[in-house]
């Protein structure tokens, strides 16, 4: 290895070591795991800026400023990456060649890295893990046409080698592997783990870039594939939320009450709240003691009103008033005692409804797929012209606009549950998954729920742990043998040590949430900051 190569060994290394120390020194234990990315080949490197220029900015001038500080800083880092790189045996293009070929991809590498830099913001904001999927994909998909541009010429035509594709590969795991040990080593020992994975990064760019170089002439190089795969790239968020909503309706978390009666150990009467685009056609459930939670309340002789996907955009005020109004009845019509069983959204609907509305009625609450971690970005209202995010939540708006021009439900990133989200942030991330006195809790977490949040102590009530995907259960008899025996009164709670895995290695892949402290909008209520803590249910100031 000659002197250029220990070189860039060296500044690959720097870069990470220096993030790591600031994200120690501050105490921003959430955002730890992104710091091995900030010496990363592109386009990981690019998806690390905009991560953070999407969270922390306040206005269009400030983030164009700095849209365009990152697009100069990272044409030199990556041009002074690919000379250090260069093998001595080919001959290296000019400095001014390599310049103008740097910022020219510089800028569509942003461009195009940006739509699912933006959507991991949203994923932090809405706590779902195939939104995290739908922004993570298309990075690996695009990754092995990105990184060889800075290396050829014609970098638009043709299929990258296999070989470099597995190099590509072996970059995401590397940088997933750094994040999770990132994270999970004690405070200061996470900046020498940030520089040994500049380090590796340093050793990655080296590889990819003379895999690139000596790659034999690619098939199809007359043939533009990498814009073609950018355009597939966009259709993968597209198609996520298809195969989430497949889902079986006998998988789904909320028919574990809904198709047999209640065994009679069970004294309490049951509401079950299902979650977004859910729909009710009037079905009763096989237990009279079972009743479905209306998102369009109840009709004149008390019965739950059939309701359809777009009711489920409600606000979270409108949906606790509602459920209050369901239980206060249902309670007046059995005399029973009540239990809550909510799924996604109809888990933030119970707890929510327990922080702020409660009947003493209610003893019980179990949660399905609850979406923890909440509101961990923010984007001002449409009429604001300053507020974090506030670039942010235009791009979201022009990203959903197919979607509502095509019918779908709701009002992309501004209908009243998202904004609840948005507007009551510190509860969520700090309060959500916290005991409530006088009523029994468990919550059962699919393994992709924890993919949802940065890794931490997250909850303060019993959990069990299965597997699933969210809104969806794999072992539904083994769940629903459980949750009967919850809500008979038996204490139940299970932990799996490969759950805690997943959220290690999905931390690199996290956006730094946004600090409670700086927004204005949560001024009113101050809550402690998880990101920082590091775990929930830390009693307010």
């Amino acid at each position: 290895m000659g002197r250029r190569q220990v070189g860039l060994l060296v500044l690959t290394g720097l870069f990470p070591t220096v993030e790591a120390i600031v994200l120690v020194a501050m105490g921003f234990v959430a955002a730890e795991g992104l710091a091995p990315q900030t010496g990363a080949v592109w386009p990981y490197d690019t998806y690390h800026d905009l991560r953070w220029m999407f969270v922390y900015h306040q206005s269009w001038p400030e983030f164009l400023t700095t849209f365009w500080l990152v697009v100069l800083a990272r044409t030199g880092y990556h041009v002074l990456m690919v000379r250090l790189a260069w093998p001595d045996t080919i001959p290296m293009p000019s400095v001014p060649w390599m310049l103008r070929r740097g910022f020219v991809l510089a800028v569509v590498v942003t461009v195009v890295v940006s739509p699912w830099a933006v959507i991991s913001v949203a994923a932090s904001v809405v706590a779902l893990s195939w939104v995290l999927l739908a922004s993570l994909l298309p990075m690996f998909l695009i990754a092995p046409f990105m990184q060889r541009a800075a290396m050829v010429r014609v970098w638009w035509g043709g299929l990258p080698s296999v070989r470099l594709v597995g190099w590509s590969l072996l970059n995401l795991v590397a940088l997933t592997l750094a994040g999770a040990v990132a994270w999970s080593v004690p405070s200061w020992w996470t900046v020498p783990v940030s520089a040994v994975a500049g380090v590796v990064n340093g050793l990655l760019w080296i590889r990819i870039l003379r895999v690139a170089l000596l790659a034999p002439p690619p098939r199809w190089a007359r043939v533009p594939v990498t814009p073609f795969v950018v355009l597939v790239a966009f259709a993968v968020p597209v198609l996520i939320p298809l195969a989430v909503d497949a889902v079986p309706a006998s998988l789904r978390a909320e028919q574990v009450l809904l198709d047999q009666p209640l065994p009679p150990e069970i004294t309490q009467a049951v509401v079950v709240l299902a979650g977004y685009g859910s729909a009710y056609g009037g079905e009763q459930p096989n237990d009279p003691r079972v009743q479905w939670f209306s998102y369009r309340g109840l009709d004149p002789d008390g019965r739950p009103r059939p309701y359809g996907p777009t009711d489920t955009t409600i606000s979270m005020a409108d949906s606790v008033r509602l459920l209050a109004d369901q239980v206060d009845r249902l309670h007046r019509q059995t005399g029973r005692k009540v239990a809550l069983v909510g799924e996604s959204e109809g888990a933030l609907v119970a707890r929510t409804y327990l922080a702020r509305r409660p009947h003493p009625a209610v003893d019980a609450l179990a949660m399905f797929s609850p979406l923890i971690g909440a509101g961990r970005a923010y984007y001002p209202p449409p009429g604001e012209r300053r507020g974090w995010g506030l670039v942010t939540g235009w791009y979201l708006r022009a990203l959903f606009e197919p979607v509502r021009l095509s019918g779908g439900p709701g009002n992309g990133p501004d209908e009243p549950f998202i904004r609840s989200l948005l507007d009551d942030a510190p509860f969520y991330r700090n309060r959500f998954m916290c005991p409530v006195p006088g009523v029994r809790m468990v919550a059962f977490l699919p393994y992709t729920t924890a993919a949802e949040a940065p890794p931490g102590d997250y909850t303060g009530i019993p959990v069990f742990q299965t597997i699933g995907v969210h809104g969806g259960l794999l072992d539904r008899t083994q769940v629903r043998d459980n949750l009967v025996a919850f809500l008979a009164g038996a204490p139940v709670h299970r932990t799996r040590a490969e759950y805690t895995l997943i959220q290690r290695l999905t931390a690199a892949w996290q956006a730094p949430p946004l600090d409670i402290s700086a927004n204005p909008a949560w001024a009113d209520v101050r809550e402690p900051d998880p990101a920082f803590t590091g775990r929930v249910c830390v009693p307010g100031r």
